[in-house]
């Protein structure tokens, strides 16, 4: 592949050839699978070659409006990676259409660029339309405790599957900024939806895109049948779906005649976000009873379940962080054997590195994946019951019968935090909760973090959200949030403000001074940051003076 990648010659390479085969091959599968049919649907590959960086590799990819299972080799487009067409299909004779790049062209690339795919596909398979439909006010389908799980990069069997939701439109271009949003805002995802159209899905390779694409399916149908069941597919157990408040659906309160309007109601926050640790729960159970099971169990666990496919990438996990310690020169770590050495002393190097990291209270992903598995055996064998402080229930039932839409936003692993909520002392309080965020969303303390649980739970401004916390620099950050997403959507709206005022016939002055106005307004909207509120419980980290926050000592003040 050293000729100019300009020239024809180049677009004829024996590389280029076999992946243009490959997509016409796989256009045919996919049809058969009903997820191409009626000439929708597409794929592109990048040519695999490990002498280029894949975000330099050509593209394949597949012409829009045509018959997908009749497609040839021929039929498909080079391009280079940032877009540009380097070779296009012959016309066919009538009744063929003239060839034509496809539509999906635009959003292919932004996983291209954002992920740094090696394939992306789109479907117009049924059940991923009809998965969009199960709530049609939701933004997200999430599903959980399935085996097919296991097939979507970085997911195991007891994570939850969450994946975005954007909303159609008549063109297939038009989609592009949205779908952009959802891949930023959601950086664990390896696909997106489409409501009432289908799905696009990104791989390292063309194998991973193809085996998550069958997995995604399938797991998109067994969501419409537990559905139909009247079974909730998030549920850990799949229990019966509460059908009270559902997340997403109109409040319930109207029903008794309660004064449910929430433009005249400026207490009233449709979303809110909860820490757990000296929030929901009591520090003293997090400090005295999961730390020193952790620290207690984290050997016996380890060499208990050793060969396991999840142990095995919890241990990855560690190392990757053991080493970035022993890198950094942080005296407490200490290098750990190589794989293939006696697990024995494999698991007495990790459980040296464990214990000194729980001991320094260290807020690191590995960490608090390990954690969660040690805490979720701990839960099964009935050695711990999640901690809630007294009013937490009946605060969470009443924001669930109002419509408040409820997330826990806390250090712990997302598994950690289900746990606690499904074992509390107060019963299985999972019912009120739409859904959890961990580190793998941000620190904490930075407002990047918040802005991306903002874009997450999709509200029009961060001081729809409400978050509570105990820790002031929680609250700072939270705060700052609003600037960030202001940042951002400006930048968006500014790169577009042709196509927002396009309906818009005025002098080039007028426009102006109506794109002042527009982004006046929408700052005075999206300008302020989240309403933190600081909890006083007991055994909280005193607050300072003139913190600047309101605060409150339950939930019930809130």
């Amino acid at each position: 592949m050293g000729e100019d990648a300009t020239g024809q010659g180049y677009t004829e390479t024996d590389l280029i050839k076999e992946t243009k085969a490959l997509a016409a091959e796989l256009c045919k599968q996919f049809y058969g699978l009903g997820w191409v049919s009626g000439t929708g649907g597409s794929i592109t590959i990048k040519v695999h070659d490990p002498s280029i960086p894949v975000s330099e590799q050509l593209i394949v990819m597949a012409p829009s409006g045509v018959q997908k299972e009749r497609m040839l080799p021929e039929d498909m487009y080079v391009m280079s990676s940032d877009g540009s067409i380097l070779s296009s299909p012959s016309p066919k004779p009538s009744p063929h259409r003239p060839p034509k790049c496809s539509e999906c062209g635009p959003l292919f690339l932004k996983a291209y660029s954002m992920r740094n795919a090696g394939a992306v596909i789109h479907s117009h398979g049924l059940e991923s339309a009809l998965a969009t439909m199960i709530n049609p006010a939701s933004k997200e389908f999430r599903i959980t405790h399935m085996e097919m799980i296991k097939g979507i990069k970085g997911h195991g069997y007891y994570d939850e599957l969450v994946v975005p939701i954007i909303e159609n439109s008549a063109r297939e271009y038009e989609l592009t900024d949205a779908l952009e949003a959802a891949i930023a805002a959601y950086p664990k995802a390896t696909a997106v939806l489409v409501r009432n159209h289908g799905i696009y899905i990104w791989g390292d390779s063309w194998i991973q895109a193809k085996t998550q694409a069958e997995c995604y399916h399938y797991l998109f149908e067994a969501a419409l049948r537990l559905h139909q069941l009247g079974l909730d597919p998030a549920d850990p157990k799949h229990g019966p779906i509460q059908l009270i408040g559902f997340c997403g659906t109109e409040p319930t309160g109207a029903d008794n005649g309660d004064d449910l309007d929430y433009s005249r109601n400026k207490k009233f926050k449709p979303v809110v976000v909860l820490d757990i640790e000296g929030t929901t729960t009591p520090i003293s159970f997090v400090a005295d009873i999961l730390f020193p099971y952790a620290k207690k169990n984290a050997g016996s666990h380890l060499l208990a379940t050793f060969d396991s496919i999840e142990t095995q990438e919890d241990i990855k996990l560690l190392r990757k962080q053991i080493q970035d310690d022993l890198h950094q020169g942080l005296p407490s770590a200490k290098p750990v054997p190589p794989v293939g050495a006696p697990k024995e002393d494999i698991v007495s190097a990790l459980e040296a590195n464990i214990l000194a990291m729980i001991e320094a209270d260290r807020k690191v992903t590995a960490l608090k994946q390990l954690q969660g598995h040690i805490w979720r055996s701990g839960y099964s064998k009935g050695d711990l019951q999640g901690a809630v402080f007294d009013d937490v229930p009946g605060v969470l039932a009443e924001w669930h019968r109002l419509g408040t839409k409820v997330y826990i936003y806390s250090s712990g692993s997302r598994e950690a935090q289900r746990l606690l909520f499904a074992n509390s002392t107060h019963g299985d309080l999972r019912q009120y909760l739409c859904g959890y965020f961990d580190t793998t969303t941000g620190n904490k303390r930075e407002a990047r973090s918040y802005s991306e649980i903002c874009l997450s739970v999709g509200v029009d401004s961060p001081a729809d959200v409400l978050f509570a916390t105990d820790v002031l620099a929680e609250a700072v950050a939270a705060k700052e949030a609003g600037e960030l997403v202001y940042a951002e959507i400006l930048a968006l709206l500014l790169k577009n403000a042709r196509i927002v005022f396009a309906a818009v016939i005025v002098t080039t002055a007028r426009e102006e001074l109506l794109m002042f106005v527009f982004f006046l307004m929408l700052s005075i909207n999206l300008g302020s940051g989240l309403d933190a509120v600081l909890l006083i419980r007991p055994g909280n980290v005193p607050l300072p003076a003139d913190h600047g926050f309101r605060t409150a000592k339950s939930l019930d003040e809130l």
